[in-house]
């Protein structure tokens, strides 16, 4: 199996590098953030199995106390890494931000697939596309934006970040309790009511029109 997720990993890398050299400035660095993404994905996916085998197996423990942490960490460190050495501006933060959620819960998707072939449905498709990734995408999304704040405030930036990361650990912990619980439907809508409000100013709606 672990064959396998590498063989995935690399069909799903070589053609995105392919992409990246075809394009310029802001495209590739959304492009190039996704697929960092899904490079941490996969690390995290090998993480998450020691973890796993460390605390005996317990899943529900596991997916709600330890691994919301270490996903969370591990996909803020490049994000933080862009913000302190080359721009914190949200223009630019955000979008590679919820590029690298996105990029990363698409492999991770694709990882949960390969393994429980024989169990997945067109729902589970559409739960796991439309909520669970998009749960990834909002996590990193927060962080970016918070990081651009903190990066600021000198005095409060090693706080503000460790905050940031304790928001989005508890928002993605909360998610996959609810999923694995009987109110499993709140869960799955969760990351959608947060992504509406973040999403309508982008398209032009909610803002303020010129006096």
């Amino acid at each position: 199996m672990v064959n396998l997720i590498y063989i995935l990993y690399i069909c799903v890398v070589a053609p995105m590098l392919l992409m990246l050299l075809m394009l310029k400035k802001r495209s590739r660095l959304i492009c190039g953030y996704m697929i960092i993404g899904v490079c941490v994905s996969l690390f995290v996916s090998e993480l998450n199995s020691l973890l796993l085998d460390l605390f005996n197996g317990d899943t529900l423990y596991v997916t709600t106390t330890i691994t919301p942490i270490s996903e969370e960490i591990v996909k803020a460190i490049p994000v933080l890494f862009y913000a302190i050495v080359f721009s914190d501006r949200r223009d630019k933060v955000m979008p590679i931000a919820f590029s690298l959620g996105i990029g990363f819960g698409m492999f991770e998707n694709m990882v949960i697939l390969v393994q429980n072939l024989e169990g997945v449905t067109i729902s589970w498709a559409i739960i796991r596309g439309f909520s669970t990734a998009l749960m990834h995408g909002v996590c990193t999304l927060a962080v970016g934006y918070g990081i651009c704040f903190a990066k600021k405030k000198k005095k409060l930036f090693f706080t503000g970040i460790f905050a940031l990361l304790t928001l989005a650990s508890i928002y993605h912990g909360i998610f996959n309790m609810l999923v694995q619980s009987d109110y499993k439907y709140f869960g799955f809508v969760l990351p959608a009511l947060t992504y509406i409000p973040i999403l309508l100013p982008q398209l032009g709606i909610l803002k303020k029109k010129n006096a």
